[in-house]
Order: structure tokens, then sequence, then C-alpha cells
């Protein structure tokens, strides 16, 4: 089971304050805490720790957080790495450009710390229920494989960061079902993340241009479900 002590975290910030607030309240809450100053180098400590967990700033020299996000989602070892980026900027562009390049959250600065560790909580919660679910789901031409994170199109391995994945296997799971958007967001997101409605639709089309476009159908001013009709 993930708990806190099992974590890696990997704090990425130009402001040596906001850094020196993190690994305090991190390393108390006992997690395994290394830093970064700019994009580069968190890629370069990444490669090297392997954390669970990358907390980092968009706005920084040398390599900004978005472009070292997206080639961190290129690298296999980091496709189910949380990504959370901590940021000044709140205009919704920024959010979008977040999570069009993999980001898993959003965070606004200023940093409240209980709310971040409450949302760290939340997703060590999650993985270890996701551990728990050992199962296959075969449908429509597709075997969603929980235990690898990975998604067989006859024998065709397609693998998906793990937000797409997650939101994937949760259609699957109970075809036909429309949801909305905002249960979408609850059930891969959670209640205490906050994302904005257009960060289901900006992973659904990922997930479409991966999978095929027929899987998924959209219910025009409902939400989406996994179609098998």
């Amino acid at each position: 089971m993930q708990t806190a002590a099992s974590y890696k975290v990997l704090v990425v910030d130009d402001d040596p304050d906001i850094v020196e607030l993190l690994q305090y309240n991190l390393t108390r809450e006992g997690y395994e805490v290394s830093v970064a100053e700019n994009g580069k180098k968190a890629i370069d400590v990444a490669q090297s720790v392997k954390p669970d967990v990358i907390l980092m700033d968009v706005m920084m020299p040398v390599l900004d957080g978005i472009a070292a996000c997206r080639q961190l989602r290129e690298m296999g070892d980091f496709r189910h790495t949380h990504i959370i980026f901590l940021t000044a900027r709140a205009e919704e562009f920024s959010e979008v450009a977040a999570f069009e390049a993999g980001a898993d959250d959003f965070i606004t600065k200023p940093i409240k710390p209980r709310a971040l560790l409450s949302r760290l909580a939340a997703y060590a919660r999650r993985d270890s229920q996701q551990e728990e679910q050992e199962k296959v789901i075969e449908i429509d031409g597709l075997r969603i494989d929980r235990n690898s994170f990975a998604v067989y199109k006859g024998d065709e391995k397609i693998t998906l960061p793990k937000k797409e994945f997650e939101l994937l296997s949760f259609l699957a799971a109970t075809p036909n079902k429309v949801f909305s958007r905002e249960e979408l967001l609850n059930n891969i997101w959670g209640n205490d993340v906050y994302v904005i409605a257009r960060t289901v639709d900006v992973h659904i089309r990922k997930v479409r241009e991966k999978i095929g476009e027929n899987h998924i159908k959209t219910i025009k001013g409902v939400g989406y479900k996994f179609n098998t009709d």
C-alpha cells in the first residue's frame, strides 16, 4: 500500500524559499524529497531518483515546467508519475497548456502546505486502490490491463499516460453508461483536486488519438460514454 513513507517527491522551483517550505513540510510528513531549480535539472534528478510525484513550477529559467513535463512524459519511466504544476499564473490558458503537456494537477500560488499534503495523500490512496484492482477488461476489440497500465488493440500495445489510462478504464468498466464531466473529474482526479471541466475534454481527445475515434462517444450537453453500440 502506498504511504507517505514510500512516496518519493521531486520539488522543482527556482524560488529557494518555496523549495525550502515544501521540502520542510514534505520531509516532516515522511516523504522522501529531492529538489531541482529548473526543468532541465528536474529531468536529470528524476532519471536518478525515479520520483512518484513531481511538484513543478511553470515559469523557470533554462527549461520551463511545460517543456520539462512534455519531455518527461515522452520517457517511458515517467508515463505514470504524478506531475503537479505549482504556479502563480491562474489564467485558464496556462492550465490547459499544463494538461496538454501531460500534467495531472495544477495548484496556484501561494501554496498552502496543509492543502498540498491532503492532495498528495489522496493520490497515495487512489494508487493503493488501483493496485488492488488486478483485473483485465476486454471490450470492443480492446484489452485493458490494469496491472501493467497497458492497452492492447489486437497485437498492438498502446501505452497511455496514467490519467488517460484511468479515464479509459473507468469508462470501459461500465460500457454505454454516460458520465458527466463532473463525475469523471471526481472519479479520476478526486474531489480534493481542482481542475477545470476542459481537462476531461483534453484527455478524451488524446485517448481517441491513440485507440481510435469510435470507442468513446460524446453525448452532447451531457458527457461521455464507452460505446459498444
